[in-house]
């Protein structure tokens, strides 16, 4: 039983990792010549560093809610 507790909050922690890693790569990749000219024209992110941002919440999120569970 404890195995299992401690293997959860280890899954957890490691969405929770994961979620901040891609959060700082989608940031990095908002940086990018392409992206900038596209939010210069656009006024948006392009649909990839939207999408990767969205991604790294959902992991985040997801790892949060099995650590309080």
């Amino acid at each position: 039983m404890a195995k299992k507790i401690l293997g959860n909050k280890l899954v957890s922690i490691a969405l929770m990792v994961l979620g901040l890693g891609i959060a700082i790569w989608a940031y990095q990749m908002s940086g990018s010549l392409g992206s900038q000219l596209s939010k210069t024209l656009t006024g948006s992110f392009t649909d990839k560093v939207m999408l990767t941002y969205i991604g790294a919440a959902i992991s985040f999120i997801i790892g949060l809610y099995l650590y309080k569970k």
